[in-house]
């Protein structure tokens, strides 16, 4: 599949900011299972924008309005093109117990992945869904799939239900989140299950974007109108496995990897600081089309 996205972030301040410093990773990845076909990000005062890769592969983008101003605006526009990319079946039938000396022969390099992060903790419930779902003998693409499930059944979706820093055990509690909650959470108890997780930022056709003569050939995915959240789980051999828990699904030719990281902090779509009062307005919009 192909589509064009526009992504369109204004900051509005209640007085004239006299600086503003920004962060942003808006530019999908290329990998194996999508290719970037063109990219252009604008600002609003105009601003020199440097690029760079982060420490986890991403695109990011930095630049400073130095003028003053009463709004930003950034507004980034590429076309990508998805396809599928399944994993290899050997590596999803091998068990837990045998993934598991596996990982640990990678170690320094998962270490990251495996160890609690700054917004993702562990804690009692998660370590028991773990030690309940992922059982030794089980095949880990089997139980991968379950926890998805798992999280899809016993969690409802409700946007504005928790705040952009709400805990896991806050999430698991009250069972009702967003696609960053559900993610949190899956990965949360991945890595208490020795299984190295990471979370993963990007867009998806939802239901009120694909067109109505799509309406009958593919299933309905809900996920925040700006961006959405899913996971990927590490198997054996290296291939990093897309999870969405928000729809129990796969993620596949209808997802769009922008950037991946420990947890949200790592890989948010713009962050920033700016002197003067504070914000008075933030407005995000994202138009994901099929051409």
């Amino acid at each position: 599949m192909r589509f064009r996205i526009t992504h369109r972030t204004l900051y509005g301040y209640a007085g004239a900011a006299s600086e503003s410093f920004m962060e942003a990773r808006l530019t999908p990845i290329t990998d194996d299972s999508q290719r970037l076909l063109s990219r252009q990000l604008t600002t609003t005062p105009t601003a020199n924008v440097h690029s760079y890769t982060d420490y986890f592969g991403n695109a990011a983008e930095s630049f400073s309005i130095v003028q003053r101003h009463r709004e930003l605006v950034l507004e980034s526009v590429c076309e990508v093109e998805t396809t599928p990319c399944p994993p290899p079946q050997v590596a999803l039938d091998i068990t837990l117990a045998e993934a598991r000396q596996m990982y640990r022969g990678e170690k320094l390099k998962l270490f990251e992945f495996l160890a609690p992060s700054a917004a993702i903790g562990s804690g009692p419930e998660v370590q028991a869904l773990a030690h309940q779902l992922f059982k030794s003998s089980a095949s880990i693409g089997a139980s991968l799939l379950e926890l998805n499930h798992w999280i899809k059944t016993h969690f409802r979706y409700a946007a504005g239900s928790t705040q952009i820093d709400t805990p896991v055990a806050t999430a698991l509690k009250q069972r009702t989140g967003v696609c960053q909650d559900f993610a949190q959470v899956m990965i949360a108890v991945l890595r208490a299950a020795e299984i190295p997780a990471r979370y993963v930022t990007g867009y998806i056709e939802t239901e009120t974007q694909r067109k109505a003569s799509e309406s009958k050939r593919a299933p309905a995915l809900i996920g925040a109108s700006e961006s959405h959240a899913w996971v990927e789980a590490y198997l054996p051999g290296g291939f990093w496995w897309p999870l969405d828990p928000t729809n129990d699904c796969v993620a596949g030719e209808r997802h769009v990897k922008v950037a991946v990281g420990r947890d949200y902090q790592d890989c948010t779509p713009t962050r920033g600081v700016f002197k003067g009062t504070h914000t008075e307005k933030l407005s995000v919009t994202v138009l994901m089309q099929r051409v």
